[in-house]
């Protein structure tokens, strides 16, 4: 027994690494693209990309590991209905909630693990990945200037466009700006461009050889000027004062302030770990193979079982947040019906497998 216990942590850990590293493989190919397209488009610093995709790895983990530990455990002993040794374990008498202990034992540390990383490390990542958002709002308008793309400026009387930048970051060629002020549409091109900063700190953008149209839209009384030198005052935008949101707050500042959204974000942080090892447990019937039947079945009704638990998680966050159910009952209500379901099916699958034993 003891020898089939360590062969069975094994292959848990086999299939849960290779399980974790796909599921991590494509978490961050997505979060990447979707980095670089804000980059692409100036909302976030090239120089931020790694920083930010750190800060949403740590926040997805506690639900990646969660569903390593119920995708690991429902492909091991699915694997040994479908290899018959079911058949053994059954026919020596051993039930299947001998089961339990083992799949206790891998799945512990690793739902240990996911309570650390959602009371702690997860709020620690989401308030630095805002707090890293909103000093990049903080930048001015030229520093937001992406080339190739038109972009706002922070008065919305503004429209930027860059064709490339040389030479050193603050040097620009081929520059296009259109404002409009008074009524006066204004549009402003010129070859070459720089940032200059004034002994007062206030910080301008100089167009070289350039030319400026001037006039009211719709009529004939424009002005065509050309220039030399042309400065224009940048203006820094001001840092965002509105309160942090409740997932980026720590554990012990929820439960100091305990409004119905910080109860709210503090029952989603309890509800991962006690959710991954009720999983973990509910893998155990739900792997049941029937050999006559198609291999898929058992699993579409785990991945379903799945899903709906989540959304019941979601359900009962979704209402403590708005106040029609108390933190009190919403905390563990879900939990209690998963684990209801789990000790029904364990019966069930032990009645379906008593014949055999006998």
């Amino acid at each position: 027994m003891v020898i089939f216990k360590r062969a069975l942590l094994r292959e848990f850990g086999g299939l849960a690494l290779a399980v974790f590293v796909t599921l991590f493989a494509v978490t961050i190919t997505t979060q990447l693209i979707r980095l670089l397209g804000q980059a692409a488009g100036g909302t976030v610093l090239s120089s931020g990309v790694l920083p930010l995709l750190g800060f949403a790895a740590l926040n997805y983990l506690p639900v990646l590991l969660s569903l390593t530990l119920f995708i690991s455990v429902l492909m091991a002993v699915s694997r040994s209905y479908r290899d018959s040794e079911m058949v053994i374990w059954f026919s020596s008498g051993l039930p299947l909630t001998a089961w339990l202990r083992p799949v206790l034992g891998f799945a512990t540390p690793i739902v240990v693990l996911i309570a650390v990383l959602s009371l702690f490390l997860s709020p620690w990542a989401v308030e630095r990945s805002e707090g890293y958002r909103r000093q990049m709002d903080k930048r001015d308008d030229l520093a937001r200037v992406a080339p190739g793309v038109f972009r706002e400026a922070a008065d919305a009387e503004r429209v930027f466009f860059v064709e490339a930048v040389v030479g050193e970051e603050s040097a620009v060629q081929n520059v296009f700006i259109s404002s409009v002020r008074d009524g006066q549409q204004g549009v402003m091109v010129s070859k070459r461009g720089f940032q200059e900063t004034a002994a007062n700190g206030d910080k301008f953008v100089v167009l070289l050889n350039g030319r400026r149209y001037q006039g009211t839209p719709g009529t004939t009384d424009f002005q065509v000027m050309n220039f030399e030198r042309y400065a224009l005052r940048i203006q820094s935008r001001e840092a965002r004062t509105e309160q942090l949101p409740s997932k980026a707050l720590s554990t012990l500042e929820l439960l100091r302030d305990r409004s119905n959204p910080n109860l709210a974000e503090i029952l989603w942080r309890v509800g991962l770990p006690l959710s991954a090892l009720t999983l973990a447990l509910l893998a155990i019937p739900l792997s049941f193979v029937n050999p006559r039947a198609s291999r898929s079945v058992n699993l579409t009704f785990a991945l379903l079982t799945y899903m709906v638990y989540s959304n019941l998680v979601s359900i009962a966050q979704a209402w403590v947040s708005q106040g029609r159910l108390s933190f009190e009952i919403g905390w563990w209500v879900v939990h209690a019906a998963m684990a209801i379901l789990l000790a029904a099916l364990l019966w069930w699958r032990m009645q379906v497998g008593t014949p055999l034993r006998r």
